[in-house]
């Protein structure tokens, strides 16, 4: 890659997702049919190894083919043999070449085994142990394919094309179980040892294959007489009900939603460690990272879990039921199973909740979209497969699902996707099925859509204006697309789009709406009213995936937080008053605050509160930090850091030392005071004072996914001149610190760097570059998050060579595209970092004025009335 670390911008000024060395992928011509795969392992974990046979039954599709290519990287290939006859065979440690000597016949099965062993795989197959460091871990053994990982622990056609049934029979200490897709057919006492044999009898492809070793505790359940069984360390089963047990209404939910009853024998879900996703979605047993088992008082405030069970659960038919062709449509098994997790939303707390959480997820592709890079959803241009697991098609995915079901409706929406389940059951599918299955259902054709949203990049960025002529009783709306053209009128979406009007004094729900198409640069749109609307709201239900930003008068937006029936509107609403300050827009914030019935907006009004910078935001402020809400009282205290005042210190101050009922509340709050102490009130004691504090936190509250802690070193790491916040952090980089903590601890370094003196940054460099080391994917993701945060050159040396180095190619990408922050950050010196900060306590200082002008206009008025 050449030097200069700049990355291609497209015409339109985003980034480009095609780094250096990406080039079109398809998948590989197909020699035939594999009909099974049959893995036969003996398990030596103490070494970290295993040997065994893989027979693949492969039924060609023509004659005369006289070599197949296996995909097999470092493997030791023993011997190879066809229908029981040794083959001669090359292997260069990616490719297993066999040279069949008889080629091919149409319709004459053949059985391929290979004898082969595996030492220290480093991708595909994972041995988790104690070690001196961490001697209370447990012994555990898991396989990860998606996305083309299956080859380092088993030769095969590694691309989800392919689709066969497949068995698993492993030899495992006798104190272990082992559990693998499909059903337990036998198990067999062997010595010290167990066999157990694993049958799956639907075809899948080999990403799906599965293998997870352990001395799990079994919780079981059921669904319509079908196991459903939760496997969790032992000592965790409380949790692992808390975490997993609404699994079989989620099943009869799913089934019911796609009109196909759960296809497979079991669902089993296993909770393992070190895990390097949030979960797997492997055929009938899905793997889960045991961070996500909940103690009591997580599951307050977290529905992550929740969210990550059904999503993956909503896999077994989108993605395992139905399989993509190829990885380039990964955004319709990726976006249904995100867009079920709002639909559980929907189920299982309310339609307002469910409405919020697809906002969090178009924003989510937002953050993605404008800083990082803008591409369409269907490409099958990258460097590697997994680049292609990014918000673009999870987030945006799961958006495109819900502007479908908008476009159609309900009844329409189902009848759709249930067609596409039933006629693609066992098959594989790209986006063009769908396509087809909406208009064979329907009759719709919504290729405007798909063009629109998915075979190109972006989204429509709406500015919308409003004004009355009282006169002609008329109410004008201008709608204009922002969104910068590559040319003039490429880029413009053309977007059926409703409109409602809004009178307070009629029930809350009552909009008069007019659909007007949308579809140049700047329109304006004219609709006859009887009497002027109290406020108006664009794109009524908030369906299509956009950003807006409303210019309307503030008597028009405080009517709308107040009154709009729907929540994101109201959001919006809030957005746009905070964006014209003033003591009337914080006025009213503060009482939404108060009085909005929905925690998601008081959530969101909280945030945007800070964003005023006036102390009265403050008194607003405070009061919602008795918010029965814990996901309010975190928005309140993430908000409070932002002001940085003394009484903003003092609240905050308070949260930390009287806990919370949330850990959630209870990090945050430690974070916050680090940063409120990091803006130097004259008063270098306090930066001391708040360090000891934090300290106490790091000392007496550890517990559960250390979210707490974490939350105290983020507080430290805010504190970016200090020698002993840095010497604190370090401490917790050491191995034998807890996962979570020392996660936290690493990336600390990369934020707390900024204002450190030349011989700290050395030291922070020199522990970083030795953490760069180590092969635990979330460890080096946290290294290169630290490096990518730094402002000097030192960084980009770290960041080459683990871009060069690595295996993982998340790690690569994210590596590459961290060392052009880093580059960009390099142009901010010490001066511009000084300027920064002068402007910092300017701005406070302006803070204070503006709020006293303000509270003398308020006593004025109050005179002149």
């Amino acid at each position: 890659m050449p030097h200069s670390y700049s990355f291609d911008q497209d015409s339109n000024g985003h980034k480009s997702f095609e780094l250096p060395g990406a080039r079109p992928h398809y998948n590989p011509d197909r020699p035939g049919q594999v009909e099974h795969i049959f893995l036969d392992l003996n398990l030596d974990i103490p070494r970290q190894s295993y040997e065994g046979s893989c027979s693949i039954r492969l039924l060609p599709i023509r004659n005369g083919i006289d070599r197949l290519t296996l995909d097999a990287v470092n493997l030791q290939i023993r011997s190879v043999q066809v229908d029981e006859v040794g083959q001669n065979f090359d292997y260069d440690g990616e490719q297993l070449v066999i040279q069949l000597s008889q080629p091919t016949e149409i319709g004459k099965r053949i059985l391929i085994a290979i004898a082969y062993a595996v030492e220290k795989p480093q991708r595909g197959i994972y041995f988790i142990q104690p070690d001196s460091h961490y001697p209370n871990k447990t012994v555990q053994v898991w396989t990860q394919g998606e996305d083309e990982d299956s080859r380092f622990w088993f030769p095969c056609f590694d691309y989800p094309g392919q689709l066969s049934t497949s068995e698993i029979r492993v030899r495992v200490p006798k104190s272990l179980m082992a559990i693998s897709n499909g059903e337990l057919i036998d198990t067999q006492e062997d010595g010290k040892h167990k066999i157990y044999h694993w049958s799956q009898q639907q075809i899948h492809p080999t990403y799906l294959m599965t293998l997870a070793v352990a001395d799990f505790a079994e919780i079981r359940d059921e669904w319509r007489g079908k196991p459903v069984t939760y496997y969790v360390e032992k000592g965790r089963e409380a949790d692992a009900k808390r975490s997993m047990g609404k699994t079989p209404r989620m099943i009869e939910f799913l089934s019911e939603k796609y009109g196909y009853a759960y296809a497979f024998p079991k669902y089993a879900q296993v909770c393992v460690s070190d895990f390097i996703f949030g979960g797997m979605e492997n055929t009938s047993t899905t793997l889960l990272t045991d961070r996500c088992l909940l103690d009591e008082r997580a599951a307050l405030d977290n529905r992550n879990t929740e969210s990550l069970v059904v999503h993956e659960l909503a896999h077994q038919w989108f993605g395992d039921l139905l399989v993509i062709k190829h990885w380039s449509h990964a955004w319709i098994k990726e976006g249904m199973a995100s867009y079920s997790e709002v639909m559980w939303t929907e189920q299982e707390y309310s339609a307002e909740e469910a409405a919020y959480y697809r906002l969090l997820e178009a924003r989510s592709y937002l953050s993605e979209d404008s800083g990082r890079y803008r591409r369409p959803m269907v490409t099958h241009v990258y460097r590697e497969a997994i680049e292609l697991y990014d918000r673009h098609t999870y987030e945006k995915g799961s958006c495109v699902y819900h502007m479908i079901r908008a476009e159609l409706g309900e009844d329409l929406f189902w009848q759709a996707m249930q067609t596409f389940v039933q006629d693609n059951a066992h098959k594989t599918v790209e986006t063009i099925d769908l396509l087809r299955a909406i208009e064979k259902a329907t009759g719709r054709n919504l290729a405007f859509l798909f063009d629109q949203y998915v075979y190109r990049g972006g989204h429509p960025d709406f500015k919308v204006a409003y004004s009355w002529d009282g006169e002609a009783k008329l109410a004008k709306v201008t709608v204009t697309q922002t969104q910068v053209p590559a040319d003039k009128d490429k880029d413009v979406f053309d977007l059926r789009i409703p409109i409602g009007f809004g009178y307070n004094q009629t029930a809350a729900a009552k909009l008069q709406t007019f659909t007007v198409r949308v579809h140049e640069r700047e329109q304006s749109f004219y609709f006859p009213l009887t009497d002027k609307p109290d406020f108006i709201s664009f794109d009524v239900g908030n369906h299509w995936l956009k950003t807006v930003s409303l210019e309307y008068p503030i008597p028009e937006l405080k009517a709308q937080l107040a009154s709009d029936p729907d929540p994101i509107s109201r959001i919006y609403a809030a957005a746009a008053l905070a964006k014209k300050g003033g003591l009337e827009a914080t006025k009213a914030l503060a009482a939404s605050l108060k009085n909005e019935p929905f925690w998601g907006v008081r959530v969101e009004v909280a945030k945007q509160l800070a964003e005023i910078k006036l102390d009265q935001a403050f008194d607003g402020l405070v009061e919602g930090l008795a918010d029965k809400s814990a996901y309010v009282r975190r928005a309140v205290v993430q908000a409070l850091a932002k002001i940085k005042t003394r009484p903003s210190y003092k609240a905050v101050k308070g949260v930390v030392k009287d806990g919370d009922a949330s850990y959630y509340v209870e990090s945050s709050a430690c974070l916050a005071l680090g940063a409120i102490a990091a803006i130097n009130f004259d008063d270098k004691s306090k930066e001391e004072k708040a360090i000891k504090l934090l300290q106490s936190v790091l000392e007496e509250r550890a517990g559960w996914n250390e979210v707490v802690r974490s939350g105290a070193i983020g507080g430290l790491a805010e504190l970016k001149t200090s020698e002993a916040a840095l010497d604190l952090i370090l401490e917790y980089t050491k191995l034998g610190v807890p996962q979570p903590l020392r996660l936290a601890a690493i990336r600390a370094l990369g934020k707390i760097s900024p204002g450190q003196t030349p011989v700290n940054l050395e030291r922070i460099i020199a522990r970083l570059g030795e953490l760069s080391k180590e092969h635990f994917f979330l460890t080096l993701m946290s290294v290169v998050a630290a490096l990518g945060q730094m402002e000097t050159p030192k960084a980009m040396g770290v960041l080459r060579s683990l871009a060069d180095q690595t295996a993982d190619g998340r790690v690569r990408r994210f590596a590459e595209e961290e060392l052009a922050n880093v580059q960009k950050n390099i142009g901010t010196d010490n001066a511009l970092r000084k300027l920064r900060e002068e402007l910092d306590q300017l701005k406070q200082q302006n803070q204070e004025l503006k709020s006293r002008l303000e509270n003398l206009e308020a006593k004025s008025q109050t005179v002149k009335q």
